[in-house]
């Protein structure tokens, strides 16, 4: 469902970000992508949506990322972003979620169904007429997710989605995540989230693969994260 394949990033100035990366997600599975901070999390994540030019392979829903095909995998592949004031800027949470489906060029019917099932499926149908700029955290990071969500994408990628949370938002999130039945991957430091919401962890170290398998045996592996840096 979710494939690398020699996933390499090097930026400008010559600094290599990934090297070489290669692992593969099944369809339905949540992994957490961990390493310390410069590890190369965010940016796999966005060169996986051809937010940064790469070299290697890199495979979503099935749809082979290249240029013919970056509009197609971007619909099938959601990202939320760190910060989700970069993804909440319209008047209105509904003119946000409903933003990619009117660009979609979905009807307006169809537009109204999507925004209010993913509104519904977050139980954030209050939030639908008020601002963004009036919002708490935790209630950014769900309107933010419901933009993500209403383009029913099969393949979702997350950076650092505890960012900005207080703990009662944080548990939400970790029921939400636990339900949706899309491909995850979650990109965090935050350990005990990254138990809570996936079965295998993959961690990197400066810019490579540095372990991948069942999340509860590397998340408790202390020697293994301390190597890693975490």
């Amino acid at each position: 469902m979710f494939v690398l394949e020699g996933l390499s990033v090097t930026y400008p100035d010559g600094t290599k970000a990934l090297d070489n990366v290669s692992f593969s997600l099944a369809e339905g599975e949540s992994a957490v992508l961990a390493g310390a901070n410069g590890a190369g999390k965010s940016t796999l994540i966005l060169a996986s949506v051809g937010v940064l030019p790469s070299a290697g392979t890199v495979r979503s829903a099935g749809i082979l990322l290249e240029k013919k095909n970056l509009a197609e995998l971007r619909r099938k592949t959601g990202v939320l972003f760190q910060n989700p004031d970069d993804q909440l800027f319209s008047a209105t949470i509904y003119d946000d979620v409903a933003f990619a489906p009117r660009s979609a060029g979905l009807s307006a019917k169809e537009t109204d169904a999507r925004v209010n099932a993913a509104l519904a499926l977050l139980g954030i149908e209050y939030l639908k007429d008020r601002t963004p700029l009036r919002l708490s955290g935790g209630e950014k990071r769900l309107a933010a997710l419901a933009s993500v969500i209403a383009m029913e994408p099969s393949v979702l990628l997350f950076d650092e989605p505890t960012a900005f949370l207080d703990p009662r938002a944080r548990r939400e999130l970790i029921k939400i995540l636990n339900g949706l039945p899309q491909t995850k991957l979650i990109a965090t430091h935050d350990l005990a989230f990254a138990e809570a919401v996936s079965t295998r962890a993959i961690v990197l170290k400066k810019g490579t693969l540095f372990a991948d398998g069942a999340a509860h045996d590397i998340l408790q592996n202390e020697k293994l994260l301390e190597e890693s840096g975490l």
